[in-house]
Parts: structure tokens; C-alpha cells; sequence
């Protein structure tokens, strides 16, 4: 299976050109979407999981159009938004149980397989009958990923999945979309960038809305082997640094300042060559179209 965007733009009442021209081709498997807040990530995803419309271009599932032939797409689409509601006073038992008839699971046994599943799966199994309102946030999301996997979708969009999870939580659902990765496509919208890395087999950058780069992760970081220098300097010598050097990250440690560089030769000046990371692609690529971020 296969997801081809062509020539993708969309364009909001206010002025804002949230994509101009996309055109990306997303194969099976794990896909990372990468790109600050207002990038226009959401405003892809959403598209693709047919909730708002395009002003031009294609969208392709194999053969399914996915701008024309909606109801057929979300037979086998699992969507996860960055932030959803429940229906506080139903349990999550009931809930998904109710999700599951939509999805078109009507033999009673086979549902409650199902969702008993899923609740094992998303370590809600155990709280499965407290109502949705009282469910922290982490169980909240951990019920919206539930939701998300019903009906065995061919197509899994999640929007920065593990907000509101702990560390063993994050580690146990990234450990399942990779087992779901190996017959699904999964995209992957994650503000981690270092687990686009570790997951991923395929990302892309975007930024105000245009597609910056498509790659695979590990070929990109090689790509500035060698090319990455950091040095320690006070907080007030920034703007002196920004002058001189091709800054791409900053990040405070210890009441100074950990500066990271671009420079095809060794600057000198006290820097020194560090390894790569997939989080200098970023930085390096979305720079030229916005200001450097401090961390």
C-alpha cells in the first residue's frame, strides 16, 4: 500500500497558506512528519484523513481517492488528533464497543474480543470500566490511541501521540505502531525528533507550509557528518555567534549557553566536532525559514 500526494495546497480564510504544494510519496511502514508549531502538519493530516477540504492537488491510497471518495478511506483510517474529547460519563469498554459497531463490527463476540484487546494493548484493560471522565490524561490518550486501531486500519495518522504519557508508556506504544509499521502506514507527527530516528524509515520536514525535505533518517544525519561544532558560551554573546557562524540550535545547560553549528570547515575559536543527530537535519533545514530555537 501506498500514499501519493500531488501538487497538495490549502489556503485558510484568514490568508494563511497552510500548504503549498506538496508532493510527497509515504510507502508502508513508519512515516516521521517533522515541523514547528504552525508548520502546517496538522493542516496535511487532517486533510488526508478527509477532514477539511484542498484547494488543488491529489491525494491517492493506492487506488482509493482519498479526496473524492471519502467514506471509502475512513473505512480504513485510524486517526488520533493532537486533542480530542470523550464522552465523560461512558466507560471506555463502552465506549470502544460503540466505536467498534460504527467500524462495522456487529458479531457481539468478536467486539468484545476486540476491545478487550485493544485495552491490553493500551494498558487500560484493568480501568476499563471507570467512566472516560475520570481517566488522567495519560489514560486519555492512551484510550485515544485505542480508538485509533479499531477495524484494523490500513492507514494510521497520529498527531504527537505521546503528550500526557510516561516514559515506559511512550516506549510500550511506539513498541506497537512499529508492529503495526510492518503491514500499515503509519505517519508519525512528533515534536521527538530522535525517535523519528529510532522509528522511522521515512520522515519529511515541513515549514510554513512547504515541503522542506524527504529522506530516510539515517542518510540524512550522515549528510553532516563532520559539519557539526559546539561550544559553550555566555547567554549575553549570542547575537555576536549569530553574526559569525551558521547557528542551528541553542540549548541551555548550566546557566550558559551549549552552541551548535554548521560549517563545512573546523571554525577554530574553541569549537569542537561533535556526532550528528537527526535533531541538526531539523534545525539546519527549517533555519533559513525561521529564527533559531533555544531549547
Amino acid at each position: 500500500m501506498q500514499l501519493t500526494i500531488s501538487n497538495l495546497s490549502k489556503r485558510y480564510p484568514n490568508g494563511v497558506q497552510a500548504l503549498q504544494s506538496i508532493n510527497l510519496t509515504i510507502p508502508q511502514g513508519m512515516f516521521g512528519l517533522l515541523g514547528p508549531n504552525g508548520a502546517g502538519k496538522s493542516s496535511l493530516m487532517r486533510t488526508i484523513a478527509t477532514l477539511q477540504e484542498a484547494d488543488s492537488g491529489s491525494i491517492m491510497l493506492d487506488d482509493l481517492d482519498v479526496l473524492k471518495q471519502k467514506e471509502e478511506v475512513r473505512k480504513i483510517l485510524g486517526y488520533l488528533p493532537q486533542d480530542f474529547g470523550v464522552y465523560p460519563r461512558i466507560s471506555s469498554e463502552e465506549m470502544l464497543d460503540h466505536i467498534a459497531r460504527l467500524k462495522g463490527v456487529h458479531d457481539v463476540r468478536q467486539r468484545k474480543e476486540v476491545v478487550a484487546a485493544l485495552l491490553h494493548k493500551v494498558n487500560l484493560y484493568n480501568d476499563r470500566k471507570k467512566k472516560l471522565g475520570t481517566y488522567s490524561g495519560g489514560m486519555k490518550q492512551r484510550f485515544g490511541i485505542a480508538q485509533a486501531l479499531l477495524g484494523n486500519p490500513k492507514l494510521i495518522i497520529v498527531d504527537e501521540p505521546t503528550a500526557g504519557l510516561d516514559p515506559a508508556e511512550r516506549n510500550r506504544f511506539y513498541n506497537l505502531l512499529s508492529e503495526l509499521g510492518e503491514n500499515t502506514i503509519v505517519i508519525l507527527s512528533t515534536h521527538i525528533v530522535e525517535d523519528v530516528r529510532t522509528l522511522c524509515s521515512d520522515f519529511a520536514i515541513i515549514c510554513k507550509g512547504e515541503l522542506l525535505r524527504h529522506d530516510q533518517p539515517d542518510e540524512a544525519v550522515a549528510e553532516l557528518e563532520g559539519k557539526i561544532f559546539s561550544k559553550m558560551i555566555e547567554k549575553g554573546h549570542i547575537g555576536d555567534f549569530r553574526k559569525d557562524y551558521q547557528v542551528i540550535s541553542v540549548q541551555m545547560k548550566g546557566g550558559q549557553l551549549s552552541l551548535r553549528i554548521y560549517s563545512d570547515t573546523d571554525p577554530g575559536h574553541g569549537f569542537t566536532q561533535v556526532a550528528p543527530v537527526l535533531e541538526d537535519v531539523y534545525f539546519h533545514q527549517i533555519s533559513g525559514k525561521m529564527d533559531v530555537i533555544t531549547l
